[in-house]
């Protein structure tokens, strides 16, 4: 019982920190659960999480979204997982995640109080940026962060920003649960924590909207920024083997 009331705790609070932010539920699920569950239940149970995360704020969002933004990120993603999974191959998986977290530290500290927040970048970068989120994702299972600080760099709101992120993580996050569920890595065990979890991780995802629709959109910015840096540091203690995933 425990087990089950400290999985539940951590769903709500990973779908509260989704709801108000977009993303950052497995750096926040993946190594709390670690800590007293098997890694091999974890990764299928938070791809779970994330899906369901992610369908609710795309359908909240829905009319924010615009699928022409999404397009480019996903085909270059599409070219950049077989690049990916070569520099797995050929690359210390440490490396990657050491260079990732440092760079995403880097970004976040500049923009924070370097950067002058009028300056972006334009779309036709998006391709180049869903590359390297294929890339990442091809090699550390990370897409996220590539795209993260595409629309991070873009004049858009945070409805526009928010659901953008959603379309990108709808479909990358399905190819990643269908592919558990063919290899046979969502266990019994796995569905049984997911189905007990659901209640409280829906409604930390509608805490964590209730809260984002009383942030302005600077405050919005600073959140992302803020978290990126967080999943930097995340990286950075990954690749030092401190932690068993």
């Amino acid at each position: 019982m425990e087990t089950y009331f400290l999985i539940c705790l951590i769903a709500f609070f990973a779908g509260f920190t989704q709801g108000l932010s977009g993303f950052g539920s497995v750096l926040l699920s993946l190594p709390l659960l670690t800590l007293f569950v098997d890694i091999k239940i974890v990764i299928p149970l938070v791809a779970l999480f994330a899906m369901v995360l992610t369908t609710i704020l795309l359908i909240q969002l829905w009319r924010h979204i615009e699928w022409k933004k999404v397009y480019p990120l996903l085909i270059g993603s599409i070219f950049g997982i077989p690049v990916g999974v070569f520099f797995l191959k050929e690359l210390d998986k440490s490396i990657i995640q050491m260079i990732l977290g440092v760079t995403l530290i880097s970004f976040s500290f500049y923009s924070l109080f370097v950067r002058s927040p009028d300056r972006f970048i334009h779309q036709r970068w998006a391709v180049f940026f869903g590359f390297c989120a294929g890339c990442l994702g091809g090699a550390i299972t990370a897409a996220g962060p590539p795209v993260i600080v595409y629309t991070s760099l873009q004049p858009w709101d945070k409805d526009k920003i928010k659901a953008t992120l959603q379309g990108f993580f709808f479909f990358s996050g399905l190819a990643v649960v269908f592919s558990h569920a063919i290899g046979g890595v969502t266990t019994g065990l796995v569905i049984r924590y997911f189905i007990i979890s659901i209640p409280l991780l829906i409604g930390g995802t509608y805490a964590g909207s209730f809260f984002y629709g009383m942030v302005k959109e600077e405050g919005y910015k600073r959140i992302i920024l803020i978290l990126l840096a967080l999943l930097g540091a995340f990286m950075l203690v990954k690749s030092t083997h401190w932690v068993p995933f």
